[in-house]
């Protein structure tokens, strides 16, 4: 009885997938029977996942991979089985950072989730090195909602791991970008180099727009609208008295302790920690400076369910300390279905994951990159949810702010923005 009716169900939420899902699921099978790849670039919380799974039914597959971030393969795999796919094939689910201990290579389908990640130039990354040398034989399926998150140049490595790509009579990414990226030189110490970050997007789509269908939160039947409200924090004396003495002596020297910021880049980093509450000296040591910013937030959103997103590790630190370790968890099971706060990276938590049980989305600090602004304010988003609210916490006169207006641009924040800033 218990297994009909878990049979039952499985049917009725089969039944559930949008029509949207099961058309992109067939245009994405005809693609890959045609092609050898295709390119799901939905809009996030589109539903990737599932139009995946349902790819692989259509195409017949035996055997899937499916590559994820660590924190997101509960849920691939939860779809995977509440949805019956387990009735129609085999499908290994996999941290992608572990492709190197995968022993079976007998797949049909690659599925590759977040794919941006391969789209490292002008060397490709190391996992898409290892798709490559294992798997460029084999069928792909690629998700993102953000291909090409800050340049198309980031494009052509996605396709490299394919013996498919329509870039593959190019010998690597050099002779590929003579053709399509806008070359230029950027000084990088005393050298110049090439700049490879201006692909020709007109060019690169020509080309690529076949592979590719594209969806958006819209055209999905989102109404939710994302809300950003960005609060600022006046820090303690001490931080900006740290900041001060940074900038115009680029070492503070204390009893025990160094901090030393003697290039751009070690600058940038010590003055986006110090403006947050915290700072990794020149030992490896880490300390916590200030804990304005998280009092500011516990005492703000005072009965209110939080999903808490932060940068460096000594951050969660600080927030353990402030909030009380046991009012905190980065597992989502225990954040779904508990009173506590989720508490996160925004790298490990800007995919994959969902957010929607909190009432505000709270970011404790802000990542350099485009893509990690973009997925990151997605995380409450669901079909069902009209309002998201994402609050931006910054320090009064910090480095947050000028890192929040360029990334918002769809750029990354470089010691090149930041030396123009700060005038160094």
């Amino acid at each position: 009885m218990t297994m009909k009716m878990g049979v039952c169900i499985v049917v009725d939420r089969v039944m559930k997938l949008r029509d949207y899902q099961i058309e992109g699921a067939k245009v994405a099978a005809d693609s890959i029977l045609k092609y050898g790849i295709h390119y799901l670039a939905w809009g996030v919380r589109t539903g990737k996942t599932l139009t995946a799974l349902q790819t692989a039914k259509e195409l017949n597959c035996k055997n899937v991979l499916f590559l994820t971030k660590k924190k997101a393969m509960g849920s691939v795999q939860s779809d995977y089985d509440k949805f019956g796919y387990h009735n129609h094939y085999n499908m290994t689910v996999m941290n992608n950072e572990s492709l190197h201990k995968l022993e079976d290579n007998d797949f049909d389908l690659i599925i590759m989730d977040e794919a941006h990640r391969l789209g490292g130039f002008p060397k490709p990354s190391k996992i898409a090195k290892d798709l490559r040398s294992r798997f460029s034989y084999k069928p792909f399926l690629f998700l993102s909602g953000t291909p090409s998150p800050e340049n198309y140049s980031q494009i052509y490595h996605q396709f490299w791991v394919s013996s498919r790509s329509p870039f593959a009579h190019y010998k690597n990414f050099y002779a590929w970008a003579r053709d399509y990226v806008n070359i230029t030189q950027k000084r990088i110490g005393m050298n110049m180099h090439n700049d490879y970050s201006n692909g020709k997007e007109n060019e690169i789509m020509a080309d690529v727009s076949h592979l590719i269908s594209t969806r958006t939160q819209e055209q999905s039947g989102f109404t939710s609208e994302i809300k950003e409200i960005v609060l600022y924090v006046k820090m303690k004396p001490i931080t900006y008295k740290l900041c001060k003495e940074l900038l115009a002596d680029a070492v503070v020297e204390g009893n025990e302790e160094v901090i030393l910021a003697d290039t751009a880049a070690k600058m940038m980093q010590k003055l986006h920690q110090l403006y947050s509450g915290t700072v990794k000296f020149e030992s490896e040591n880490a300390a916590i400076i200030d804990t304005s910013k998280a009092e500011f937030i516990k005492e703000k959103f005072k009965n209110k369910k939080l999903a808490i997103l932060y940068i460096f590790k000594k951050e969660l630190d600080l927030l353990c300390q402030v909030f009380g370790e046991d009012n905190l968890t980065s597992d989502i099971d225990e954040f779904n279905n508990t009173d506590k706060h989720y508490v996160g990276q925004v790298v490990s938590s800007r995919e994959g994951i969902n957010l929607s049980k909190a009432d505000y989305l709270i970011m404790y600090n802000i990542q350099h990159s485009a893509v990690s602004y973009f997925q990151a304010r997605d995380r409450l988003t669901t079909i069902d949810r009209p309002k998201n609210d994402v609050f931006w916490i910054f320090s009064e006169g910090g480095i947050e702010e000028k890192i929040y207006k360029v990334v918002k641009s769809k750029k990354k924040y470089t010691t090149n923005i930041f030396k123009k800033d700060y005038n160094r």
